[in-house]
Formats: structure tokens, sequence, C-alpha cells
């Protein structure tokens, strides 16, 4: 598969760092990625820090099992993204950071999501009209 030599311009950047296990950052992410893409926006993803284990092919489908609601399957987060992916595919991008995915072992990403080098990030930010963080830097 050929790799797009530049990124293609978007309305908004959302940049996810940190461990988004430890509070509602996935929750925040997917729901205002949801919101601006019903909306008409282009949206670009960039996965940094632990961030980049959302979307690792080992997640399967579906969570473990909660034993308090042994019949109820929820999805995994590479799910949701890769969902998310196939319903807007002409208006979001969703990319990990390699340096962190190594750093992680996140290195079996969904096929949906290249992984890209940091020194590439400038040009993501450059690509979007907005930029906004989410997690710690």
């Amino acid at each position: 598969m050929a790799r797009p030599t530049a990124v293609p311009r978007s309305d908004v950047l959302l940049t996810v760092m940190g461990a988004p296990y430890e509070n509602d950052l996935l929750t925040s992410v997917l729901r205002l990625s949801q919101a601006m893409l019903e909306g008409g926006a282009t949206v670009q993803i960039w996965a940094c820090g632990y961030a980049t284990m959302l979307t690792q092919r080992g997640l399967g489908d579906s969570k473990p099992r909660n034993l308090a609601a042994w019949e109820v399957d929820h999805p995994s987060t590479s799910l949701l993204v890769r969902e998310m992916l196939l319903a807007f595919p002409d208006r979001l991008r969703w990319y990990a950071c390699r340096f962190c995915s190594d750093d992680r072992g996140a290195v079996d990403h969904i096929p949906e999501v290249p992984v890209r080098a940091p020194a590439r990030f400038a040009e993501h930010v450059a690509a979007a009209d907005k930029t906004l963080y989410l997690g710690v830097m």
C-alpha cells in the first residue's frame, strides 16, 4: 500500500496524549470527534503516549466480559475507532505516533491506523485549521 506524501487538510487535529485509562479522555475524544463529524467537519486524531494502545489488533472486537453483566458484549476501543473510520472515510483519519508505539510495544495497530514518525507531527498541525491537545504532555 502506497503511503500518502502529504497530510490531508482537516478542520481539526485532536492530539490525544497520556494514559486514556486514567480518566474520561477517550470518551471525550470519541464524543467530540463524533459531534464534529456529524456537523460536517474533517477531523484527524494523533495518538501519543499510552493512547497508542487504543488501536491495537490484540484488543479484538470486544472488551473482556464483565462478571456483573456476563451476557453484555462491549466493543473494544479498536472496534470503536474502526467503526468511526468506516463511517466517515473521507473526513476522519486516526494516526499513531511511531516512537510512542514502539516505546510501549504497541506495534500491531489495526490496518486503518497508520503509524507516523514524531518528526511528521508538525505536518499534521500545519494541515489543520485548529489543533486541540487532550491529556498531558
